[in-house]
């Protein structure tokens, strides 16, 4: 693999650009794999690069239905924060915000990582007590954040309207090390670096079985044949219960749309993320002047990939109040993801009742942040059978009862 730079450009500028070559290979599987890892989203696509990194285990398949990168990765708005209230949590996370930021120079493929900060936003006297708690958590686990008061928040996005007639806006819990990267470019990165150490990412390759001998997995059937395994890693994010029955058990997860849209691009007129929990809007600013807008996730299970009027009436109206300035901008698109969501909105990453089959899923509408810390852990899960990153995310706490409760306990799960 030739290595990117400034001088690599200006080779290629004198050469009328004909040396660059595809970031990535595209072959035709083999029979048999040491390792299979199915979805080439950023999870998977992470969970192979570590895999090959830290432990040495390149004879390794990434397969996708679709095109690489082309479910929730390219989906979604691109938040990278760790400030979350629960210790398992708060480290899986960190690890992802601090792989994040030197991820570009690890991969020679700059994913555009922006610490420009992450507010979120206290707009009712419940929030301001929990804001606090968790920043006090924080400290305690070594995450970098503080709560600041209104007149700090209307500093740090002066376009914001503090005194909303319904929600004011009280204080707000501030990451500044928090920020943006490309969502597209980090599956791209992950997928070349995968390829420049051997292993095969196979498109268009849907699975259709999954072949177990002796409650051990040994292959799956796809739509290009069938490949052999040593171990296998179900990583599809909103597909998870779908490959889970093909292997025999079942998952406490559902499945739902999450919707985003931008509006038309405008001049630059805001450097942080924010997030609104109790109106459940946030929005940032796109390096090409959009305004990217999310919301909560639809309200009833489905499969689906668009966007829908109700979403953009009740996104756009809980945030005008907040962000008068956006109240006349045009729509320019919209779209949705597949998330599937946990009952204690924490992921999945755990052996499963078939041996050497493993799951990542359940990281519901906040997996874009988390993909370099969850494919370090799953990889350490996938070639040592544990890892301290996936401990508390087995599928054993649902039978123990000792949930890692993110949706209740901080707030908001995004």
């Amino acid at each position: 693999m030739k290595r990117y730079s400034a001088f690599a450009i200006a080779r290629e500028a004198l050469r009328h650009h004909a040396g660059w070559e595809r970031a990535w290979k595209s072959p035709e599987p083999r029979r048999r794999y040491d390792v299979v890892i199915v979805g080439a989203g950023g999870h998977g696509l992470a969970t192979a690069y570590y895999l090959g990194k830290n432990f040495g285990i390149t004879d390794v398949a990434v397969i996708e239905k679709g095109w690489l990168g082309g479910g929730n990765t390219g989906r979604n708005t691109t938040i990278i924060r760790s400030n979350y209230l629960q210790d398992a949590s708060a480290a899986i996370f960190e690890k992802a915000r601090s792989l994040y930021e030197t991820l570009s120079q690890d991969l020679n493929y700059n994913v555009m990582f922006s610490p420009r900060g992450v507010l979120m936003l206290a707009q009712t006297e419940h929030e301001v007590r929990g804001w606090k708690r968790t920043a006090h958590a924080n400290a305690l686990q070594g995450v970098e954040t503080e709560y600041v008061d209104a007149q700090r928040v209307k500093e740090l996005c002066p376009i914001m309207n503090i005194d909303g007639p319904r929600y004011p806006v009280l204080g707000a819990l501030w990451q500044p090390r928090g920020g943006t990267a490309r969502h597209d470019a980090v599956a791209w990165g992950y997928a070349r670096a995968c390829s420049a150490m051997g292993m095969d990412i196979i498109q268009k390759c849907e699975v259709t079985g999954i072949r177990a001998e002796g409650g051990k997995v040994r292959g799956v059937d796809t739509s290009k044949g069938p490949i052999d395994c040593g171990k296998l890693g179900l990583v599809v994010a909103g597909h998870s219960g779908v490959l889970a029955d093909m292997a025999g058990f079942r998952l406490p997860i559902e499945s739902v749309a999450l919707q985003a849209l931008v509006s038309e691009p405008i001049k630059p007129c805001m450097d942080v993320v924010v997030m609104a929990n109790t109106v459940h809007g946030y929005m940032s600013q796109s390096d090409k002047g959009e305004m990217v807008i999310g919301g909560g996730a639809d309200g009833y299970n489905n499969y689906t990939q668009r966007g829908s009027f109700h979403h953009i009436e009740e996104t756009v109206r809980a945030l005008i109040e907040t962000f008068p300035i956006i109240s006349r901008l045009k729509m320019l698109r919209q779209w949705g993801g597949i998330v599937d969501m946990t009952g204690d909105r924490s992921p999945i990453m755990s052996k499963t009742p078939l041996e050497n089959c493993f799951v990542n899923c359940g990281w519901g509408t906040g997996g874009f942040k988390a993909i370099p810390g969850s494919g370090w852990g799953f990889a350490e899960l996938m070639a040592k059978g544990q890892s301290p990153l996936c401990d508390a995310f087995s599928l054993d706490r649902f039978r123990e009862g000792r949930f890692v409760d993110e949706s209740v306990a901080a707030g908001v799960a995004h």
